[in-house]
């Protein structure tokens, strides 16, 4: 969901003109970019496989978390810590993960996200009381974190820049594919098998990505090494580096865009979907396990039509964010409102089809943020515009959580939570869209008057 996570329009982004991707262009002129083609796809793969470890590893909570509150004996806040604990170490290791891949790239942060979410999987399936259980969440997500900010960049490296929109959002499909063995392989495994044996073999799918990664992934194809970062061995070229990247309003934008469109479904597929449509709407656990995957696979279909819209009509992308989200409050307005304790199905499937494309919608966010950055400094703007979704989802699982406590399980006032965070960041997208415009303006104009003085 990236993740992912999480993990887009992302990888190269959409440009009207050429010009490199997100997380880097090449040490050639403007007009040359990678050549995409077999070899890209199989590199780019071996990333893309990581990152779908890593979603279903980050989304098993979402069909565990009645069971984890049986197994650790704790009420809902405790339960909502556990995903508000992953995606607060998620979210705080955005920019320092962006650093880490501007200046050791993909492979080396892609290595050592694999090692710590595998650890984590594993030492919560050992994990006998609710301290340890945290702590491997924890570690999950800090692995977590490392990945999809490198698959962009590992795209932008092997792919064309025109490419950029499809191919970010095809990573990000292939991640709702892990969400999809969470909610449909786990489930069964977890009644079928238990706890332990069931989150342990599931760790086993990181160690046979770390194997392949280290034999085969490659940061560049050979001849197009991207320009190597600014030397910042000192906080202070660091912290410039941040700044910089937050300076550019579309920067921003695409943080606000992120933190807008991606925590509703988030906050459904991560953790109390299945609750409130098992315990507020009388749904059997089999039924509401079919509305999740049903919102996983909206998903994944919306996310192929926008990445080829954005490709095609670049103009496109605001519409876009704007209409899914009134789409995402209408929807969860008339479910919350509807007069009868349960909404009728139909409701609730038209409602499950709409957060389907808060992923894809939440991908755009990096559409805006990499035309406003040079190569250099990419995985840092990614690494804010990601912090976005993952700040939202993890304030909105905390409230939900709390209110439910407060209010002996209403879900009608808990998850009204949502329409306040979309209410503030609808208020910033539209404070930011005009400079933010005006800025990308701007560059695009400077990037062809510089590569028609491109020597031959």
């Amino acid at each position: 969901m990236s993740a992912g996570p999480g993990g887009p329009s992302g990888a190269g982004g959409s440009e009207p003109s050429g010009g490199s991707g997100i997380g880097g262009g090449t040490a050639h002129p403007p007009s040359t970019d990678p050549p995409g083609g077999r070899r890209a796809m199989a590199v780019w793969g071996i990333g893309v496989a990581v990152y779908f470890v890593a979603i279903t590893y980050r989304t098993s909570l979402g069909v565990a978390g009645l069971d984890a509150a049986e197994r650790f004996h704790i009420n809902a806040s405790a339960l909502s810590t556990f995903s508000i604990l992953q995606l607060l170490v998620y979210a705080g290791m955005q920019i320092p993960v962006g650093l880490m891949v501007d200046r050791l790239g993909a492979k080396k942060v892609l290595t050592l996200g694999v090692v710590l979410y595998t650890l984590g999987q594993f030492g919560f399936a050992l994990s006998a009381s609710y301290p340890t259980a945290l702590g491997s969440r924890a570690l999950l997500g800090c692995g977590d974190a490392m990945t999809f900010i490198s698959v962009l960049r590992l795209g932008s490296h092997w792919f064309p820049a025109r490419r950029g929109p499809m191919i970010a959002q095809v990573a990000a499909l292939v991640g709702m594919a892990g969400n999809l063995i969470s909610t449909l392989v786990l489930a069964r495994l977890l009644h079928t098998f238990g706890w332990t044996p069931t989150f342990a073999s599931s760790a086993a799918g990181g160690i046979v990505v770390l194997i392949v990664l280290l034999l085969f992934l490659k940061n560049h194809p050979e001849g197009f090494a991207p320009p190597p970062a600014p030397s910042a061995h000192t906080g202070t070229g660091f912290r410039r580096q941040i700044v910089d990247a937050w300076r550019e309003p579309g920067t921003r934008l695409g943080m606000w865009v992120h933190f807008t469109t991606q925590f509703p479904a988030m906050v459904f597929l991560l953790l109390w979907g299945l609750p409130f449509l098992v315990e507020a709407q009388g749904l059997s656990r089999g039924t509401a396990g079919e509305l999740l995957t049903l919102v996983v696979l909206a998903n994944m279909a919306v996310g192929l039509v926008y990445g080829q819209i954005i490709a095609r009509h670049h103009a496109a992308r605001m519409p876009l964010v704007l209409g899914t989200v009134g789409a995402t409050a209408l929807m969860w307005a008339i479910v919350l409102s509807w007069p009868t304790d349960h909404a009728p199905m139909g409701l609730l499937i038209v409602l499950s089809a709409v957060l389907g494309a808060c992923g894809p919608a939440s991908m755009i966010g990096f559409d805006f943020a990499r035309p406003a950055n040079p190569p250099e400094r990419q995985g840092t703007a990614s690494g804010i515009v990601n912090m976005g979704g993952f700040t939202a989802s993890m304030t909105t699982l905390l409230a939900v959580g709390v209110l439910l406590d407060a209010t002996g399980d209403n879900y009608r006032i808990a998850l009204a939570s949502i329409f306040v965070l979309e209410a503030v960041g609808v208020s910033q997208i539209l404070r930011l869209r005009r400079s933010a415009a005006q800025r990308e303006r701007e560059r695009l104009v400077v990037s062809r008057v510089e590569a028609v003085h491109v020597p031959a």
